[in-house]
């Protein structure tokens, strides 16, 4: 399907078609800036950088490289000591403004940051952008009213705060302590996701939200622009695959948010229509371009092309039922692993681009179906690479350890801009909100915990009613659509007959589960809800040296005793009646865990093909 504007532009590459690099992969632009490298750096730990106004100067007494975050080898800094605020300076030069598509006659220059841990304050030539709280989600900020014309470079300078010992920010597995322990890895400050330039129109699209409708064969867009739309503009949304048309629709503008639905004629033949379906064995992506025209001079929709981007979608549903995990209407098995999303030069930051495609590679090499993003909201070209290579995913927000009413305010702000920037990848089908009853610690007892625990589940269905919830993953579950199990039992006769049939399951519901924390609370009764083992194994093996403060929840002494493990564990959970799914621990060694199936480096501990046999027997 070509895809031409009217007024007789090239057309748009396909979304499908790109490379991964992309930092925003379901809505492109042909034309955007990499703003990471090298960048002045300086902690600030007595906090005196405001008042002597670092924000109108540019830093050069260290050089960090963006946007791996200081603490960690690869940024430059490698300082993983107690710093609240760091600072950030970059001369942006008029050529890269121009790349960013400002030569192409777009008028708004927006800086995009992927991530900055926690709080971040930008300026670009001393004028204020904005601010954002929240250390694991995106932000756009509009910089065109601070471009100084008659300048050749810009200043951009970046301020984040972000207080080590702050508990009740959404923190995951950042230690509080100076050093690791047990579970808990080194902390990240300030930026470690992309930062990039793009220029864009004065009306432009903002964002697209799909979602498929498989029972009526239809596609949903909800499409959100910035600037003043003025009467007469329409929307036209085209979807093709691998080059074949699907569908097109034009509508109207009346204000800054547009629905869409866009009928698929071929996915009406009720024979056929699985064909174009999105699972794990076929991943089918289907390309999608949004355009944005201004009226003609009737006052209708076919003036010139105001805006237009690329995107993509897959069409599936995730629901449950019987018990069962259900895709595209077929009870689905789901083999996952833990993934910590940390490497031991970059730490939660990618080491490159192509580390977030190795690791879908590795993860599906390994025969797993899925995998649990555990406490960290992954970069988004994870999600393209398991979008495009079939991986299920499920999505969860790095925890809070206290209860109060700020913790809950920074979490649920953070959780809801989570769920908006995920909520169209096809991959995703799962969302987690709390783990482990981390800042709801009381929750068995206390009706407040409960009440936000409970509403945390609901407020993501009412965001996105299209998949399961997980309102507490592991125990203590007030009001989840799938009853998740956390059990680090070491003996598989003790798992096999843990969870072997209805009567396992029934005992297993009905009162303390494996870490002696309760299954169900609140009053909640066991309605049949699917249930899976979403933590287990952790088998501790060091390839090398032994760590002393090595970490795992039972030992092998070398790959023979751990491939016996692991296999003992694995063929007594697969034997179970009733589970719908379980989650290995861990794929990766990270940091004093060694108990993942490869080292931190991603070297498998033992034949890669030994371990697929075990995991995927069939």
């Amino acid at each position: 399907m070509q895809n031409y504007d009217g007024d007789g532009a090239a057309p748009l590459a396909p979304a499908t078609g790109q490379d991964g690099t992309y930092p925003r992969p379901q809505l492109m632009r042909p034309r955007w800036t990499d703003l990471g490298g090298p960048w002045g750096f300086a902690h600030d730990d007595l906090d005196v950088g405001s008042a002597e106004g670092w924000h109108r100067r540019a830093l050069v007494e260290r050089t960090i490289v963006v946007p791996f975050p200081p603490e960690s080898p690869a940024s430059g800094i490698g300082d993983t000591g107690f710093h609240p605020v760091v600072w950030y300076s970059r001369s942006v030069t008029r050529a890269e403004i121009e790349a960013a598509g400002a030569s192409s006659g777009d008028p708004r220059l927006l800086v995009h940051f992927g991530a900055v841990d926690h709080h971040a304050r930008v300026w670009l030539n001393g004028v204020l952008l904005g601010e954002h709280r929240g250390g694991h989600t995106p932000f756009t900020l509009d910089a065109t009213d601070a471009v100084d014309d008659s300048l050749d470079e810009q200043l951009l300078v970046v301020r984040a705060e972000d207080d080590p010992h702050d508990v009740t920010q959404p923190r995951g597995k950042q230690d509080w302590k100076l050093d690791p322990h047990d579970i808990w890895y080194h902390r990240t400050t300030g930026i470690w996701q992309t930062v990039w330039l793009e220029a864009v129109p004065e009306v432009a699209v903002r964002s697209l939200r799909w979602s498929s409708d498989l029972v009526r064969g239809e596609v949903r867009l909800g499409a959100d622009l910035r600037g003043r739309v003025t009467a007469g503009h329409h929307l036209l949304v085209s979807l093709s695959y691998e080059g074949e048309p699907l569908g097109s629709t034009r509508v109207p503008v009346t204000s800054s948010h547009v629905d869409v639905v866009v009928d698929l004629p071929r996915q009406h033949n009720g024979q056929a229509y699985e064909h174009l379906l999105w699972s794990p064995e076929h991943p089918r992506l289907v390309d999608a371009e949004v355009r944005l025209v201004a009226a003609d001079a009737a006052g209708g929709g076919g003036g010139a092309t105001v805006d237009r981007v690329a995107s993509y979608l897959g069409l599936r549903s995730t629901v449950v039922a019987e018990g069962a995990f259900v895709l595209n209407d077929r009870p689905y098995p789901v083999r996952s692993v833990l993934e910590q999303g940390y490497w031991p030069e970059s730490h939660l930051a990618a080491p490159s681009v192509d580390a977030l495609r190795v690791e879908v590679e590795l993860i599906k090499s390994l025969g797993f179906n899925a995998t649990r993003i555990h406490q960290k909201i992954e970069d988004p070209r994870f999600l393209w690479w398991a979008d495009r290579s079939g991986l299920l995913v499920w999505g969860e927000i790095a925890g809070a350890f206290e209860f109060s009413p700020t913790a809950v305010g920074l979490l649920t702000r953070e959780w809801i801009e989570a769920v908006e920037r995920d909520v169209s990848h096809p991959c995703v089908v799962t969302w987690v909100p709390v783990n482990e009853s981390w800042g709801v610690q009381h929750i068995a007892h206390d009706p407040a915990q409960q009440a936000f625990a409970r509403s945390l589940a609901e407020l993501t269905r009412a965001l996105d009613p299209t998949r399961p919830v997980i309102s507490n993953d592991g125990w203590e579950h007030v009001s989840s659509d799938i009853l998740s199990v956390h059990d680090y039992e070491a003996v598989p006769e003790v798992v096999r007959a843990r969870y072997a049939d209805d009567d396992a399951r029934a005992a297993l519901l009905a009162g303390l589960g494996p870490a002696g924390r309760r299954m169900l609370v609140g009053g909640v009764v066991d309605a049949g809800a699917p249930v899976m083992l979403t933590e287990f194994g952790g088998i501790q093996f060091d390839v090398g040296d032994a760590q002393a403060d090595g970490w795992g929840y039972s030992r092998a002494t070398d790959g023979d005793d751990f491939v016996e493990r692991l296999g003992g564990l694995l063929r007594a959970v697969q034997a179970s009646s009733f589970l719908a799914g379980w989650c290995y621990t861990q794929l990766t060694d990270t940091v004093q865990e060694v108990n993942g199936l490869l080292d931190e480096n991603r070297r498998p501990k033992v034949p890669i093909e030994t371990l697929r046999a075990l995991i995927d027997p069939s």
